[in-house]
């Protein structure tokens, strides 16, 4: 009988203690809103940052796309990312046919298949990104998510006591996201995402690192690549929870129909990307991925 890795026993561990843990700040939460100090917390600060006159209302329909492409890239990302790390003997190789009229001295790299659809995602993710922050900018979405205000610290507090309380804050992320979601969606788009994306430059083998080689020691690289997906899997399972809890159908809605009212559009629309999402994880065997990735170079095992 196979024993189990040191890192899933180490998951298995935390699951319970994170229970504990959040149970805990449950209670303080609801113990902290009955005294006279937290009520009056909560009152000056409701939990909402006040937007500009001119900030847009609505979600459009391009940020409800890039919502659900993010979310596949991510997926894939994430697997991929995991699978060159634990795998120990890998499927197959990918190497990049050195043809046309670009020669180099130096041999092409061989990197395992694991690692090329790593690439493969990243690359995607990438240009979806790049898009998105065009048009984040371009509409002037980008004040929805961006602090403007030293209020917004408080009124974060104010939200996060608010959940941990299982009191939803009230709000309305059609025209306004509460604080805490500002100051999140903010880190996940200008702080964890471009930390992704350069510990993940300076860590490939395609010779790109040696540009970052004196900005961004390898081994700082390394000490933030894995940190950095944990925090994207923490952040969605958190975001998830949360909007189906509080009111599922407007929430999906917002994200994936691009419409505000309680029809099921959005429930339908996220539960066909789920079926999609499946069906490609099911599919992504090392048999189909060898010959997608042989398109592009060659594979051996």
């Amino acid at each position: 009988m196979t024993r189990p890795s040191k890192t899933l026993i180490r998951l298995l561990w935390a699951i319970p203690l994170a229970l504990a843990i959040l149970l805990a700040l449950v209670l303080a939460a609801r113990a902290l809103r009955e005294t006279a100090a937290g009520q009056n917390f909560l009152a000056a600060y409701p939990g909402t940052a006040t937007l500009p006159e001119t900030a847009p209302v609505g979600i459009p329909a391009w940020l409800a796309w890039q919502h659900g492409l993010n979310v596949f890239f991510l997926l894939f990302i994430v697997r991929s990312g995991w699978q060159v790390r634990t795998s120990t003997r890998p499927a197959a190789y990918w190497q990049r046919n050195n043809t046309g009229r670009i020669r180099t001295k130096r041999a092409p790299t061989r990197i395992s298949l694991n690692l090329w659809a790593h690439l493969t995602s990243d690359t995607l993710w990438v240009i979806n990104g790049v898009v998105f922050y065009v048009l984040l900018f371009v509409t002037g979405q980008w004040v929805r998510i961006v602090p403007l205000d030293y209020e917004i610290i408080p009124n974060a507090l104010s939200a996060a006591l608010q959940y941990l309380s299982l009191n939803w804050p009230v709000e309305d992320g059609w025209v306004n996201y509460n604080a805490l979601q500002t100051l999140s969606y903010f880190a996940v788009v200008f702080i964890a995402a471009p930390l992704a994306l350069i510990t993940g430059l300076r860590m490939s083998p395609a010779g790109i690192s040696s540009r970052f080689s004196k900005l961004v020691p390898i081994t700082v690289a390394r000490a933030i690549h894995f940190p950095v997906m944990i925090f994207f899997v923490a952040f969605t399972a958190v975001h998830v929870t949360l909007v189906l809890a509080t009111g599922a159908l407007r929430n999906l809605n917002h994200m994936y129909a691009a419409r505000s009212d309680d029809s099921w559009v959005g429930f339908w629309i996220f539960a066909a990307s789920l079926v999609l999402m499946i069906i490609v994880w099911v599919v992504s065997r090392p048999l189909v991925l060898r010959s997608i990735a042989s398109l592009t170079g060659s594979v051996s095992r």
